[in-house]
């Protein structure tokens, strides 16, 4: 390909770009042109909130239970593994018995 054809291929690449430039810039310009003619149109998503009839007459929300924010003393918490005098007297651990520890080779010295 010589020196003219590349010049003759760019200018027709470059002119094909400003013709896609300006064909988006006319589209857009109709839209908006069109959306400024059209009446803006308003949608509401839910009905407006009505009052319920006797409304005036009921408590708007129920009164919030008074809590100390301790915890109860009726229950104390239990061990999850009994100790030695609980297991002779036959309790069982709430919880299986933990897997023995895997050991592995010892790292060596660098």
């Amino acid at each position: 390909m010589t020196n003219l054809e590349r010049t003759r291929a760019l200018k027709r690449d470059l002119v094909l770009a400003g013709l896609m430039v300006a064909a988006g810039l006319s589209i857009s310009a109709v839209s908006f042109a069109q959306l400024a003619a059209q009446s803006p149109k308003l949608a509401q998503a839910t009905q407006p909130l009505q009052s319920t009839p006797g409304a005036e007459t009921k408590p708007s929300a129920p009164s919030q239970p008074t809590t100390t924010g301790a915890r109860p003393h009726e229950t104390a918490p239990q061990p999850a593994r009994p100790d030695a005098e609980a297991i002779d007297s036959g309790a069982k651990p709430a919880l299986p018995p933990a897997p023995a520890e895997k050991v592995g080779e010892p790292i060596p010295a660098k």
